[in-house]
């Protein structure tokens, strides 16, 4: 009987262990049995569980000519982001890649180690399975090098069609259009050779061309192929900047595009000058110059650049067309007109890889009218980014301009400006507003009122406009502290990055992304209805630089000259 007693105890409290040790395994992990027929243990909903990032690389900078939207600038920041949202800093992962063709691999790699059982693990080794994983990429596209200028997070569209057919055409049709030979000349057995050759140098470009664009293809369909394979595997897939057309993936981080860059730069020009109250008697004169990158057969707007190109002029005229059209604004140089739509972007467009390019067409746009003022008066400049801001801001200087934007409705003085910067008292100071009716000499003035009129004239065909850029570069920040440069943007970068955090976090966690505020649903890639994560630019003038670029830590003291 005693025996039987304690075989009954010693059941009981082995059932009881059992209990507990599967109670205790069921609060840390589960298990699953893998096809080998062994046990695989996998972490619970409430760890946060592994990131994946992949970008592309940033190149090489040698001077400070660069603006601060980089990517190894954004990703430290990601990172930070993630270990504070809940992610260990283990679980991370970053690559980097120069080409599509490299990323795209690179991104295979991973997801197939990933489902061949080469599983990430926590700290405690337990394996982190699939559904507890989000992969972020942003995908390597082609940017011309005016468009390089605004930043690495400009947001395009990576096709999935080739143009290698397209490309060989252009290059049969120019070569269909040179001499068979150069009899002309007197020397046709050479120029024959030299044809001869030219034209195994066109074949062997062709070449190289259509192997780039089967390389290319290639290099979409394997990144296509491997982030589909992610999802079906469970895993998550978050695009950056760059969608991928006919590709749905879980989210979307849109960061500013060409025509929202445009569409910034026009609505912060239109409230400083306060357009609204401008009057056909007295306009504000703007001029917008739209660098761009022309194409080797004449660009007729069918390149990257120009499409680029296109679509900020379509965001500057948003704001700026209504202006135009009522003759409240006025383009010194005719360039606009209330005629002008935002179809006629290269009526203010340039090639921007043209010797002094910004300068020769700057001085062609406020080319002396003839008055008695020596230079044209122009009340803001629209130079799209600070790369072309700084020559702007050359070139006004060496036509003979004057003061800064801190005089145009002013709200705080320069010296208010750096005390603002260096924690200091601002210094205000009320905006004196333009007459309605631009000024008209009183023929019954005496000579000293005429002068004196005629003076002021000149100091307001001589006072320095307002110039705007986008980028930050660190180059460009001592010249807006001054109040050269009216104005930059930048991503809102620690936003972003807190933000994409989240949406990890939830991905990996089985929660919406529908309850954040930042996220909509918008068509992608074509695709409609992808939950979409977007943040606003930020304008950055020398009244808010310490808050938006020296509190965050983006730039220094130093950096802005002081």
């Amino acid at each position: 009987m005693g025996f039987v007693r304690r075989s009954v105890t010693i059941a009981t409290a082995i059932t009881a262990a059992c209990a507990m040790v599967l109670s205790l395994t069921a609060c840390s992990a589960s298990h699953d049995d893998d096809a080998d027929g062994g046990t695989k243990t996998t972490i619970t909903s409430d760890s946060m569980g592994a990131a994946a990032l992949f970008t592309p690389s940033d190149g090489i900078t040698l001077n400070q000519q660069t603006p601060l939207n980089k990517w190894a600038k954004l990703t430290p920041e990601l990172t930070d982001a993630l270990v504070q949202y809940g992610f260990k800093k283990e679980n991370i992962s970053h690559a980097t890649s120069d080409t599509l063709d490299k990323q795209s691999r690179a991104i295979q790699d991973y997801v197939v180690n990933r489902l061949s059982g080469k599983t990430v693990t926590d700290d405690s080794g337990i394996a982190i399975p699939a559904e507890n994983t989000t992969v972020l990429v942003a995908p390597v596209v082609a940017a011309d090098d005016s468009t390089r200028q605004y930043g690495d997070y400009v947001s395009q569209e990576l096709s999935t069609e080739s143009d290698a057919d397209e490309g060989a055409t252009d290059s049969d049709d120019a070569t269909s259009d040179q001499p068979e030979d150069g009899s002309s000349n007197g020397q046709s057995s050479s120029s024959t050779n030299s044809n001869d050759e030219s034209n195994d140098n066109t074949a062997d470009s062709d070449d190289s061309t259509e192997n780039d664009d089967d390389t290319q293809a290639q290099a979409v369909q394997r990144l296509v192929s491997s982030l589909k394979l992610a999802q079906e595997s469970g895993m998550h897939v978050v695009l950056l900047a760059n969608s991928i057309e006919g590709y749905k993936p879980d989210a979307f981080v849109s960061f500013s595009d060409a025509r929202t860059i445009g569409h910034l730069q026009a609505q912060n020009v239109a409230a400083k000058l306060e357009l609204d109250k401008a009057s056909k008697d007295n306009p504000k004169r703007i001029e917008v110059l739209l660098p761009y990158t022309t194409s080797d057969d004449g660009d007729t707007g069918a390149g990257i650049d120009s499409q680029f190109a296109k679509e900020a002029f379509q965001g500057i005229w948003q704001v700026l067309g209504a202006y135009y059209q009522k003759g409240t604004v006025i383009s010194p140089s005719g360039a606009l007109t209330k005629n002008t739509t935002e179809d006629d972007w290269l009526n203010v467009a340039y090639d921007i890889g043209k010797d002094r390019a910004t300068a020769k067409v700057l001085s062609m746009r406020l080319e002396h009218s003839g008055s008695t003022s020596t230079t044209t008066r122009i009340d803001g400049i629209i130079a799209m980014n600070d790369y072309v801001a700084s020559e702007v801001v050359a070139k006004l200087d060496d036509l003979g301009y004057t003061g800064s934007a801190a005089d145009i409705n002013p709200q705080i003085t320069i010296s208010g400006i750096i005390g603002n910067i260096t924690c200091k008292k601002d210094l205000a100071r009320e905006s004196v507003p333009d007459p309605v009716k631009a000024p008209e000499n009183d023929d019954s003035a005496n000579d000293t009122g005429s002068d004196a009129a005629n003076e002021t004239d000149k100091g307001k065909d001589s006072q320095w406009p307002l110039v705007t850029g986008y980028g930050s570069y660190i180059s460009s920040i001592p010249n807006v502290v001054k109040g050269k440069q009216w104005m930059t943007g930048i991503e809102n970068r620690q936003l972003l990055a807190a933000d994409i955090a989240e949406v990890c976090g939830r991905l990996n966690t089985g929660k919406p992304l529908s309850d954040m505020s930042s996220v909509r649903d918008s068509t992608v890639g074509g695709i409609k209805k992808v939950p979409t994560l977007n943040e606003p630019p930020l304008a950055v003038s020398a009244s808010n630089l310490k808050a938006t670029l020296i509190d965050p830590g983006y730039i220094s003291l130093a950096d802005a000259g002081l």
